[in-house]
């Protein structure tokens, strides 16, 4: 798969949102609980949040991907900024915040996430499969999503959550 194009499909989207991910944050306080990925989005930026909405959480930065569609814009989260041509926020005209990249070692909350191994993720998603749109899984608590991950032969790598109905990628 490569990382370098968003016109290749939804393997693409895994490597932009989830291949990208390898920056480690900072020691959160021990009081500070991380928020996770999923089900209806990352923290207070939500799946389906206007471009306004999302811009009004305080969380995102606006940024140029080259080869995104006309219908969406890019960000990044300010904890997890990207390099090279990658975005871990999509945002879509008509249907809002439609993609989400895991920062870091964010977990869903069925404890996957960098790290995990593809076992502990089977064991997790029982609906996981390889497709046509890469190694996805259903989003329990939210039929309109879907994780993507990005992984090794035995480790994930990085986990995205988009939303089915979307037109940021073919």
């Amino acid at each position: 798969m490569k990382n370098h194009t968003l016109r290749l499909g939804r393997p693409a989207l895994a490597a932009v949102l989830a291949g990208g991910i390898m920056l480690a944050t900072g020691t959160p306080a021990l009081a500070e609980r991380k928020p996770l990925l999923g089900p209806t989005g990352y923290g207070s930026v939500k799946l389906g949040m206007t471009a306004a909405q999302a811009r009004a959480t305080g969380k995102l930065v606006r940024k140029s991907v080259r080869g995104s569609l006309p219908t969406c814009t890019t960000w990044d989260l300010k904890e997890q900024r990207y390099g090279d041509n990658r975005a871990g926020v999509f945002i879509s005209k008509k249907h809002g915040v439609v993609a989400i990249a895991a920062p870091g070692s964010v977990r869903t909350p069925q404890g996957i996430g960098r790290g995990s191994t593809v076992a502990q993720l089977r064991r997790a998603y029982p609906d996981f499969r390889l497709d046509a749109d890469g190694p996805i899984a259903g989003v329990p608590g939210n039929r309109k999503a879907t994780y993507v991950f990005h992984i090794s032969k035995t480790k994930v790598l990085g986990v995205a959550i988009y939303l089915k109905k979307q037109d940021c990628f073919k």
